[in-house]
């Protein structure tokens, strides 16, 4: 029999003014960023890939993916290391905030009307503290075009039956 789930535990992150949150279980690990190689013609939003201890992992720029234009301060940005579509995902956030549990009875969908940035990207809106925090859904960042096109750059020699 499955169990009524009642909490979500979410890392919460900063882009711009707004925070957003991820389900942490779907987050491989947080590091401070490090050196990025380029790639030609990719989406404007993909920055380039890491090599993240012998894995090549494209990096998704979430402030360009959510279309936000203030500028980043760059002192605390991370990246989330995630998989969407069996693909691992580098997400650059401007800072990570916390950890928190939130109750799955208080998660809404976004208010129809209201557009923040990232808006199509979203599952949900809580209160966290008296502050808005909206719930990303993870695996809206990329469309199938764009994961098939970023699954080309991913060395998934690590995971291959005897390499």
């Amino acid at each position: 029999m499955e169990r009524d789930i009642q909490e979500i535990k979410v890392v919460c992150f900063r882009l711009g003014s707004e925070t957003y949150a991820l389900d942490i279980m779907r987050v491989r690990e947080i590091i401070k960023p490090i050196r990025l190689s380029g790639l030609p013609d990719a989406p404007s939003f993909v920055e380039g890939v890491i090599n993240l201890r012998g894995s090549v992992i494209p990096v998704v720029d979430l402030r360009k993916r959510f279309g936000l234009t203030e500028p980043a301060d760059g002192g605390e940005r991370r990246f989330l290391i995630t998989v969407v579509a069996r693909q691992p995902l580098a997400l650059v956030v401007d800072a990570v905030t916390e950890v928190v549990s939130l109750p799955v009875r208080e998660l809404r969908p976004p208010p129809a009307l209201v557009r923040v940035a990232g808006y199509r990207y979203l599952i949900g809106v809580c209160l966290v503290r008296n502050s808005m925090v909206f719930l990303v859904n993870l695996d809206a960042i990329l469309d199938p075009c764009e994961s098939d096109e970023l699954t080309l750059f991913h060395d998934d020699s690590d995971e291959s039956e005897g390499g």
